[in-house]
C-alpha cells in the first residue's frame, strides 16, 4: 500500500510518499480503507524523533482515520464492511489502509465528508476528555484555553459551546487570529503578542481567576497558569511545546486547592479509549449528525503532500484543522 514514510527522524523534508505492507486486522479490530486523515501536533513530535508510538501500534505516522471499513478481525461484530467509519488509531493513519480497534470508531454522520471526519477523534476526543471528563467544567464557570488558532482548542470552543452554553470562554491567540476567533462567538479574546493573558484573565474575572485552562505550552506558561486559576481551579496540561521543565509555587496551590492534571490520549489503555469515545459519542454524536458541531478545517492537502501539511503546522499559520486526502 501507499504510505507517508520518514527516511529519518528530524524535518519535514524526510517524509516522502512510498510503499509499506498493507496490515491485517487483528481480533476485535477493523481494517479501514483510509479515505482522509489528519495532522496533529503528536504526528509532528514523533517524526522528529521524540514520540514513539505504543508497543504494536504502527510506526507510520497518524492518530486518526476516516474511510469506509475493508475487512473484519476475528470477533469485530460491531461493523459491517462498507461501513463508513472514523476512528482513533495509536499510529498509521497516512497510509491507505489502516487498523483499529472495533470500539475506538465511531459512524460517519451522513452529511459529514471524509475530510471533516478525519478531524474529529483526536483533537475532539481530547478536548472532550480534559476539558469534560478531567477538568469538569459545568454551567457558569469560567475556562481559558491557550492557542486558540488550534485543532483541539478549535474543538474545545465548539464543545463548550454546545455542552456549556453558560460557561464564560477565555481563548488567547496570535495578532492575526483575533478577528477569526472572535467570529466563533468567543467572550473574550486575548492577544498573547501584545498583552499579558494573565492581567488580562484578572480583570476579566475580577481577579477571581479561571476554573478550567486547558494548555499545550508547558513550562513558559506554567506559572502565569496557576496565577490565573482560581480557587478550585484545574489546568488541564497535554503539551510541553514550551519546555517540560518549571518551577511551581506549591504553598499557593495547595492553599488554593488547585489541581494540575497531565493527560494524554495515545499511551491510555483499549479500554479507557473505548470509554472515552462511547461517552463522547453519547454526549456529542447527535451535534455531529446535524451539524451543530463541525469542525474548522483550515487546508486540505493531498497525501504526498505531507511534508508540506507539517511546515504549515509548525509555521502556526492554520486555523483549524490540516487534512491528508487520499481519495476524492
Amino acid at each position: 500500500m501507499k504510505a507517508v514514510l520518514l527516511k529519518n527522524f528530524g524535518g519535514p523534508e524526510n517524509m516522502f510518499l512510498g510503499e509499506a505492507e498493507k496490515p491485517q486486522a487483528k481480533t476485535d479490530e477493523i481494517l479501514i480503507r483510509v479515505y482522509a486523515s489528519s495532522v496533529n501536533r503528536p504526528d509532528i513530535v514523533q517524526r522528529q524523533g521524540n514520540y514513539q508510538p505504543p508497543p504494536g501500534d504502527s510506526e507510520i505516522l497518524g492518530l486518526e482515520v476516516a474511510g469506509v471499513v475493508e475487512a473484519l478481525g476475528e470477533g469485530a461484530t460491531r461493523w459491517q464492511v462498507g461501513d463508513r467509519v472514523m476512528a482513533l488509531i495509536g499510529g498509521g493513519g497516512y497510509a491507505e489502509y489502516a487498523t483499529a480497534h472495533q470500539d475506538h470508531a465511531m459512524g460517519i454522520p451522513i452529511e459529514m465528508s471524509f475530510e471533516e471526519a478525519a478531524c474529529i477523534c483526536e483533537t475532539y476526543l481530547t478536548a472532550f476528555l480534559n476539558v469534560f471528563m478531567l477538568g469538569k467544567l459545568t454551567n457558569g464557570q469560567t475556562a481559558l484555553l491557550h492557542g486558540g488558532g488550534g485543532g483541539v482548542n478549535s474543538a474545545a470552543i465548539q464543545l463548550c459551546q454546545y455542552l456549556v452554553p453558560d460557561t464564560k470562554l477565555i481563548v488567547t491567540c496570535s495578532s492575526g487570529k483575533v478577528e477569526r476567533m472572535q467570529s466563533m462567538g468567543v467572550d473574550h479574546v486575548i492577544d498573547y503578542q501584545n498583552s499579558s493573558f494573565v492581567e488580562e484573565v484578572a480583570k476579566i474575572t475580577d481577579k477571581k481567576g479561571v476554573n478550567v485552562i486547558l494548555d499545550h505550552l508547558g513550562a513558559d506558561y506554567l506559572a502565569g497558569n496557576m496565577r490565573s486559576l482560581s480557587v478550585y481551579g484545574r489546568l488541564l496540561q497535554i503539551g510541553v511545546m514550551s519546555g517540560a521543565k518549571a518551577e511551581l509555587n506549591l504553598a499557593v496551590m495547595m492553599v488554593k486547592r488547585q489541581q494540575i492534571i497531565g493527560s494524554v490520549l495515545r499511551a491510555r489503555s483499549v479500554e479507557e479509549k473505548a470509554h472515552i469515545i462511547s461517552t463522547f459519542d453519547q454526549k456529542v454524536g447527535g451535534a455531529l449528525s446535524n451539524g451543530k458541531i463541525a469542525p474548522e478545517i483550515s487546508h486540505v492537502f493531498q497525501f504526498s503532500e505531507a511534508a508540506d501539511a507539517h511546515r504549515m503546522m509548525e509555521s502556526s499559520q492554520h486555523f483549524g484543522k490540516i487534512v491528508l486526502k487520499l481519495i476524492d
